[in-house]
């Protein structure tokens, strides 16, 4: 998955339910259930451009969202920073001689990270 790809996924997710229901509807469409422009326009009875000024405007709409918020860079943010909290704690493990107190933080990372 390209890097464009998991940020419209993200954007969808935390933002979805702030588009049209048509924006929203023919953003997952075209986005995460596959479907060309022509398939979802034959579907709904348009043409394809208006399925795709439809799409571009959620997108741009979803953009602008993140760009306000920045809800999704800070959760990503976060999410790498567990991971590397992680990573390292279970490095340290083995050596401390704290292994079993190393585990159990990680397992409360783990378990706020979801």
């Amino acid at each position: 998955m390209d890097e464009d790809t998991v940020m419209r996924t993200l954007l969808f997710d935390f933002y979805g339910e702030l588009l049209t229901p048509k924006q929203r509807e023919y953003f997952d469409l075209h986005y995460n259930d596959d479907l060309s422009l022509f398939e979802i326009a034959e579907q709904n009875g348009t043409s394809r451009q208006a399925v795709w000024d439809i799409i571009r405007r959620a997108e741009s709409a979803l953009r602008d969202i993140e760009k306000r918020t920045g809800l999704v860079r800070r959760e990503t943010a976060r999410r790498a920073a567990a991971a590397k909290i992680r990573s390292e704690l279970a490095e340290l493990a083995p050596q401390s001689g704290c292994e079993a107190q190393l585990r159990r933080i990680i397992a409360e990372l783990e378990a706020i990270d979801g």
